[in-house]
């Protein structure tokens, strides 16, 4: 054994023989190596259960291995329960109903062919080759190998004579059914004469367990036997391992020392320096915080300060930036546990005071005593107010505004009627108590004055709320504009950055490929961002400032860090400058929804201006005391409220509806009763007209004047130069003398009126026309009345209707005829186009005229065609010439001409005395007829062509008639 442990652990072979020594030991092909268990228990020491955990030869010999795995193929494949032998043995497990079938290949396994094991024949080839001449070399192998199973088989078969309770894990004498089995007391029994035989049984027993111990002591030494090559071997590597041992160790002693050197050269002087900055770094980081820390433990004190000064954004971005800090920055310190909930319960604080401050801001703005100055009340603190309120998201704060617009504008009037009731002696203000009472006892003046004060107050009202309403939007379109910006920055910073990365990939490239930067880019061709990461990888990222004073610039990286707010300048249109931050978290549709509501409650403020208007009023117009006004009153309050609408419509731009409508409706009553007065005023002037040709009073004159200058208005009065002009006897119409009556003069001037009251107020102009049609034919149809129909017998005691009365008739209407156009074109000029329809009462209205005109004509004819049949019907042709009846015809016809020569133009004059004639010639030639006179130049002849030219004489002498064509040959019958 000795040589044995001086020779070499590891068998030194050359190549040939490598293989065999890879398989000297055959055993550990067979099974592994297993350290040998006791073969008996240990002795019970007192505790039952206290045995050895140990594995044991009989626990494992019973065990289970993969070498006990045995199968006979053909008891598998023959099933004897059946009645006929099967191709497979799955009816053994699955029953005689199994019936094959044909399974589908799977559609996620390949198709294995034989060219697939191609590549692993090419490789395996070669070893096979080394295999077989691998076998040719080594003995064989199958003689040990039956050998060795031989004694395995027999180790076995002597081991299981031995009982298997010497076998059992829990094997144990203290046991006492163990010990009974084991030694059976049966054998040590002495009664009964049975001694010899006992003892020859316990003999026997002795010998049986000396005989197991031997079986168990040969396989024991048959184990070790087996192993005996690997326990020398083992024991020779163990003192070769020695060697290496104790050669690693001087070497690992060695490396320690030089490592310790180098440790202490070079190593510790720098990872002092390290540890130093490390701990320099770590107490600058406390220190920053500690400062943190206590300027968060400021935020409460300044949130007060700021608030007491009405700092309110200044406050909010305070508390927003303190929230950042103790969420990102202070999480975790226990001292601020509470700093948190006690700063959202203050955030909510300020939310109510930021309402009840723009409320009392709103009562202070509008309440304020109402002079010429529209300034904004504190611009400052309204823009401070409003960004306060948006960052909050606290949208409807306008309604606010709203609700204080309302109480103002009841306010104003109400103000306005106590100051203007205080001021008037009349008005007993402890007798009549109520307000609206005190108003109605005001006269028109009085009330118009007051009217006019409100309207005044109501327009420097709605310049203020307009100012202060375009500031609010001015705010909100500037954070609008801050939202666009930061987008558009936003863009700007992803596409630098993108191009960055790009730069940065270029110049990561170039410095692995062992280039410069400035070679590989041109002079003034390097891009800005290579620039600056060329300049930061030149910087040493372990410099430390020398100074100690450098200490404090970490701070502003803290404070930048944990406030990711960015603020921007600008400057509202009242010149107020403000910070606005980025945490306002307004989309854009919101604030343009908010810009939209604020522009209506601009248009709101003028409705509700024109409501309370409507009912200052209505209050007023309760007593008809609206109805009762004259023209003139009416026109001046209409021109007062019209204004008022404009100027509410040129400060607000947008129409408001109420207090025209309100005006229209005034305006429809006003024109009724305008109407209805001037209808029975016209009645009244007819009826008692009793159609006598009037004098024009020199301001008629004026007024036809000013008509034909294209003045369709009622001159100003003057009476200095009233006084000294005298009455003329005819109106003077662009060079055309008309006589007239009274009514007439009165009805033109009416006319004007009418015509007056449209351009005072252009929003009755199709009720006025209306009214005026109605007005002309009235005139039209109660003057045919009165004249053709005789009623001025009746009404006015005329004597008779004569031919005067007829001619200045026929002349008054012309007169109105020929204003008709002048009216037309003026209502023309001042209704819209879809309106040009209701012209057309014009055009009716002058058709009634001349027909009314050409029946007073056909009236003065019928007299004379009455009074020639009368005559002539007792015509006989006898002398003396001229007869009797023919000078009376000549009477009759001065008379007539006489009566309308100065009422009627000389062109109608002769149109008339023609159509007498003609009635004349025609009653004579009948009369002629009726006595067979002829035209024989006979005696009757003479006497008849006497009596004729008697007639023409008269008629042509008579003034105007002189060149009147009678045509007198047409008296005689024509002669066939």
């Amino acid at each position: 054994m000795a040589s044995s442990h001086s020779s070499s652990p590891v068998p030194q072979s050359n190549s040939s023989d490598a293989f065999f020594k890879k398989e000297v030991d055959a055993t550990k092909r067979f099974r592994p190596v297993q350290s040998l268990p006791d073969v008996c228990p240990k002795e019970p020491t007192g505790n039952p259960n206290n045995l050895r955990d140990s594995p044991s030869l009989v626990a494992d010999q019973q065990r289970w291995t993969i070498y006990h795995s045995k199968v006979n193929l053909p008891a598998a494949l023959n099933d004897p329960r059946l009645a006929k032998r099967e191709s497979d043995f799955f009816t053994k497990t699955w029953g005689v109903d199994f019936v094959d079938t044909e399974v589908t290949p799977s559609f996620y396994l390949p198709q294995i062919t034989k060219e697939d094991f191609a590549l692993y024949q090419q490789e395996i080839s070669p070893r096979e080759k080394a295999h077989e001449r691998c076998k040719s070399i080594c003995t064989s192998k199958d003689t040990f190998d039956r050998t060795l199973l031989h004694t395995h088989d027999k180790s076995r078969t002597d081991l299981e004579q031995v009982p298997k309770i010497f076998m059992k894990p829990d094997f144990a004498l203290e046991d006492s059914l163990t010990f009974n089995a084991v030694l059976p007391w049966s054998h040590f029994s002495t009664a009964g004469g049975k001694g010899n035989r006992d003892a020859a049984s316990s003999k026997l027993l002795q010998e049986k367990l000396s005989h197991y111990l031997d079986i168990v002591e040969v396989n024991i030494a048959h184990q070790i036997s087996l192993r005996s090559e690997a326990f020398f071997h083992a024991m020779t590597s163990q003192h070769e391992l020695q060697d290496y041992l104790r050669k690693t160790s001087q070497a690992v002693k060695l490396l320690r020392e030089k490592i310790s050197k180098i440790d202490k050269v070079m190593c510790e002087g720098s990872l002092r320096v390290l540890r130093l900055s490390l701990t320099r770094n770590n107490c600058i980081k406390a220190y920053n915080k500690l400062k943190l820390m206590a300027t968060v433990h400021q935020t409460q004190p300044t949130v007060q300060l700021l608030l007491s000064t009405s700092e309110y954004v200044g406050a909010l971005d305070l508390i927003a930036t303190t929230q950042e800090v103790l969420q990102q920055e202070l999480q975790g310190i226990h001292s601020f546990r509470h700093l948190g909930s006690q700063l959202c319960e203050l955030e909510k604080l300020i939310d109510k005071m930021m309402i009840a401050e723009f409320s009392t801001y709103a009562r202070n703005d509008l309440n304020r005593p109402l002079e010429d100055d529209c300034q904004i009340l504190e611009e400052e603190r309204l823009v401070s107010l409003v960004f306060g309120l948006l960052k909050q998201r606290k949208l409807n704060f306008y309604e606010i505004y709203g609700d204080e617009m309302i109480n103002t504008a009841k306010n104003i009037i109400k103000q306005c009627v106590v100051n203007t009731v205080s001021q008037i002696e009349e008005i007993d203000t402890e007798v009549v108590v109520k307000l609206a009472d005190q108003m109605r006892m005001m006269n028109f003046p009085q009330w118009f004055d007051l009217l006019k004060n409100i309207f005044s107050k109501f327009t420097i009202f709605l310049k203020r709320i307009k100012a202060t309403l375009n500031t609010i939007r001015s705010v909100v379109f500037l954070v609008l504009d801050k939202n666009q910006k930061t987008r558009d920055l936003e863009d700007t910073l992803q596409k630098n950055s993108a191009k960055d990365s790009v730069v940065d990939s270029e110049v990561a490239y170039l410095t692995h490929e062992g280039m410069f930067i400035s070679d590989a880019f041109g002079d003034g061709e390097l891009p800005a961002g290579a620039a600056d990461a060329a300049s930061q990888r030149n910087t040493s990222p372990n410099s430390e400032p020398c100074s100690s004073d450098s200490v404090s610039e970490p701070e502003g990286t803290t404070d930048s860090s944990s406030s990711k707010e960015h603020t921007s300048s600008s400057v509202t249109p009242g010149g107020v400058e403000m910070m606005i931050s980025d945490d306002m978290k307004l989309t854009d549709l919101e604030l343009v929804r908010l810009a939209n509501n604020i522009q209506e409650l601009l248009y709101n403020a003028s409705d509700i201006c024109h409501d309370r208007s409507v009912k200052f009023l209505m209050a007023r117009a309760k007593d008809g005391f609206l109805e009762k006004l004259n023209s003139n009153e009416f026109v001046t309050l209409s021109r007062l409220m019209e204004g008022f609408i404009l100027d509410t419509e040129q400060i607000c731009g947008r129409k408001s509806m109420s207090l025209r409508g309100a005006l229209q409706s005034q305006a429809n009553r006003f024109v009724n009763r305008f109407h209805e007065e001037r209808k029975t005023k016209l009645g009244l002037l007819l009826d008692n007209e009793r159609w006598k040709q009037a004098e024009v009073p020199a301001e008629f004159q004026d007024l036809v004047d000013s008509v034909s200058d294209g003045r369709i208005s009622l001159p100003e009065k003057k009476p200095s130069a009233t006084e000294e002009r005298k009455p003329a006897e005819f109106l003077i119409v662009e060079g055309q003398k008309y006589a007239t009556v009274g009514t007439v003069l009165l009805l033109i001037r009416i006319i004007l009126e009418y015509c007056q009251c449209v351009d005072n107020i252009p929003s009755i102009t199709t009720d006025m026309l209306t009214r005026l049609s109605d007005l002309l034919k009235y005139f039209n149809s109660r003057s045919c009345q009165l004249v053709l129909g005789a009623g001025a017998l009746q009404v006015v005691g005329l004597k008779t209707i004569t031919t005067k009365n007829l001619a200045l008739s026929s002349r008054c209407l012309q007169l109105i005829v020929h204003y008709i156009p002048i009216i037309r074109a003026h209502f023309e000029a001042r209704l819209q186009p879809k309106q040009f329809s209701m012209l057309r009462h014009f055009d009716h209205i002058t058709k009634d005229y001349h027909d009314h005109i050409a029946e007073i004509s056909a009236k003065l004819v019928a007299i004379m065609d009455s009074l020639f049949d009368k005559l002539l019907s007792k015509y006989e042709v006898k002398a003396p010439v001229p007869s009797a009846c023919f000078r009376n015809i000549c009477k009759q016809m001065a008379k007539m001409h006489e009566a309308i020569y100065d009422l009627l133009p000389e062109e109608q004059t002769q149109m008339l005395f023609l159509r007498i004639n003609a009635s004349y010639k025609l009653h004579l030639k009948r009369q002629l007829a009726h006595l067979n006179v002829v035209n024989d130049g006979g005696p009757l002849n003479g006497l008849v062509t006497s009596d004729v030219a008697f007639y023409t004489g008269n008629l042509q002498a008579l003034k105007g008639l002189n060149n009147l064509d009678l045509n007198m040959a047409e008296i005689w019958e024509q002669k066939r």
